[in-house]
Parts: structure tokens; sequence; C-alpha cells
């Protein structure tokens, strides 16, 4: 068996600046050995042509750090600006063009989102904003009529657009709970809030993203369209560490469709240190109790731990990608990972532990 190896050198950028909305600027530094450590440790396990890339927001300082992993050996790796599936953490930029809607005065969490929508839902059931992007809508975790992908269980998404979402909901739904009565993740639930706030500012998913947050916070690199970030696209990888084609979720892109950097990623958390961001703030507020610890606000989920600290989070899995976010506002501090670790890989939760790690090294 090979020994594996790390390379823990790293390029330091002293004197690097970027600059965020309102001018908020913050430099780029290098991380430390423990967090170095940390980084292999959760890693070594990957198979070959694994990367993992991590933004590292100490006080709005920024640490970028990348590993890839080639012939058993583990090896620093310049990814920053490197595309990855974000999976899940798409829901918070979901919930996020929710918030926008509602600062805008364009509809109110509270709204039934059916009085948004040109057709009436079976059962004449009635579901509002918040309780899609919190989770409580009673909606399941995938429609039934999804189908069953042709071989290959993910491509089935492809192939749900507009007309089967409509069935769906107007001849076929079923709830799980009575809505409001608790919190069960649905990645069908956001999708159709990415469908309806579509409705709501008639336009499509991507542009509504890139004119609400992407460019109001320069991520440039940042879309749910995958042709336009070719050249920067780490290819996902299956548990084996076989490519893997990129996930189409169609019309349900708002549940899990978008693509980033963490460089994009780390401004986009900076951003939510600035109160005057108003449509951010209103995603951190707290719109259900999970249990003791745990709270849910618009897609975040809110931990708050034995040192009275509260971390928002969220996590995302696809066929062929990993991806974790995890920040303090009082702190100003947060973790951003991404990678082309498969969701559906046995180490997948070293993402998760990792991130969850690092953050402690902050705190």
């Amino acid at each position: 068996m090979k020994k594996i190896l790390i390379i823990v050198s790293i390029l330091f950028i002293s004197c690097e600046i970027q600059e965020a909305k309102n001018g908020q600027k913050y430099l780029v530094k290098q991380v430390s050995d423990i967090q170095a450590n940390l980084i292999f440790d959760k890693t070594k396990v990957f198979p070959n042509n694994s990367q993992i890339s991590i933004a590292i927001v100490e006080n709005r300082l920024v640490t970028f750090y990348g590993v890839i992993r080639k012939n058993d050996t583990i090896y620093s790796f310049d990814n920053k600006n490197s595309v990855f599936e974000v999976g899940s953490i798409t829901k918070v930029f979901t919930s996020t063009l929710l918030a926008n809607a509602v600062v805008e005065n364009k509809l109110k969490l509270e709204d039934n989102i059916n009085d948004y929508l040109n057709f009436s839902w079976k059962d004449d059931t009635k579901i509002t904003f918040q309780s899609l992007a919190n989770h409580t809508s009673g909606l399941p975790k995938k429609p039934s009529n999804l189908g069953s992908g042709l071989g290959n269980p993910d491509s089935r998404y492809r192939y749900y657009d507009e007309e089967k979402l409509k069935k769906y909901l107007t001849e076929d739904l079923r709830l799980t709970h009575k809505p409001g009565e608790k919190s069960k993740y649905s990645n069908l639930g956001v999708g159709v809030l990415g469908y309806t706030l579509c409705s709501v500012y008639n336009t499509d998913y991507e542009d509504l993203v890139q004119d609400k947050i992407f460019e109001t916070y320069q991520m440039k690199s940042s879309t749910s369209n995958k042709e336009k970030t070719a050249s920067f696209l780490v290819k996902g990888l299956d548990a084996s560490g076989n490519e893997v084609p990129n996930l189409d979720l169609s019309v349900l892109v708002g549940a899990g469709g978008i693509l980033s950097t963490v460089e994009d990623l780390s401004k986009f958390v900076i951003a939510h240190f600035d109160n005057s961001n108003k449509e951010l703030q209103l995603t951190l507020q707290k719109t259900f109790s999970i249990n003791k610890g745990v709270d849910r606000g618009l897609s975040w989920r809110i931990l708050r731990n034995s040192d009275a600290q509260t971390w928002y989070f969220h996590n995302g899995a696809t066929p062929g990608y990993k991806s974790f976010i995890v920040m303090n506002t009082k702190t100003q501090n947060g973790i951003v990972i991404l990678s082309n670790v498969s969701g559906y890989s046995k180490n997948q939760n070293n993402i998760d532990e990792l991130g969850f790690e690092l953050m402690k090294t902050l705190e």
C-alpha cells in the first residue's frame, strides 16, 4: 500500500485584498497547522481525483485552502475559483429570494403561494411561503410522479418539467403532515418555492438569482446554468471516484441547482455580517423550533451550542458533490467547503465533520 502524504505548502498572499458589497474589504491569509491537519485527517479517505475547496472566514479575514488527491497522495491545490455543485445550499439562496420579495413588499411570508399561481391545488390545499422555506409545509421530500429515471435515478429530475409539477399539485398531492405541524425536509417544497417566486417576478430562476443575489454580492462565478462555468467546473465523482454527470433539476432547480466557488460563497457569508442587508437578516430569523438546540430560519438551520453561541448551518449532497456552510454572525466567523466527493459516499459525512471542526478552531 502506498503511503499517503500531504503537501501543506500554500501560496501566502499577505497583501491581497478582496472588496465586498458596501466597500467592505478583507485580507486573504493562510491556514494554521492545526487546520491543515484537520483537513488531511478528514479527506485522506477519499478516492483519487477528489478535490476539497475551503474558505475559512475569521472576523471577516478569509483563508482559502484547497487539496486534491492524485496517485494516493494529497497535495495542496489552489481551487478557490473552481466551480462545484453546491447541492441543497441552493435552498438558502431560494429562501433569500423569498426574503428579498418580502423586503420589496411583493408578498408576505404568511401569504398562501396558491394566490400567486394560476391553478388550484388538489383538495384546495393551502401552503404558505414560510412553510416551504422552513420545511413545515407537509409536502413530501419528492413528488410521487417523479418517475424511475430511465436506469439512472438522478436523471429523473431532468425530465420533471412544469407540466408534471402542475399535474402532481392538482391531481396527486398528498401531504405527509398538517402544514405548520412539524419540520420535515422537502426538496419538493423548496423547489415549489423557487417555481412560485419565478411566477411572482415573471422571470426564470437563473435571471432572478443573478439579479437579486449574485450581482448584488459580486458573486461572479455563481450560476444555476452549468454551461456558463464549463471551463472552471470540477467534475463530480461517485463513491468509487468515477466521473458522474451533473445534476439537472429542471423545474425544481430552486431545491439544489446552483454551482459556485468558495470565493463567491465567502462573500455571501460576510454579507450576512452587515445588518443593512435586510433580506439576509430576515433569513436568519427563527421561524420554527425543532428541539431545544435547533431552530429553523428560512432554510438555515440555527444551532445553539453549550457556549451560548449561535451557528447558522446548511449542507448539500448530490451524486457527485458534497458541500457545507456554517457561520456565526456575532463573532463574524464562518466555514465554506465545496468538494467533488459524492453525496452517496459512505464517508461523505467527513465533509460536515471537517466544517464543524474547523469552525471550532475559530470559536
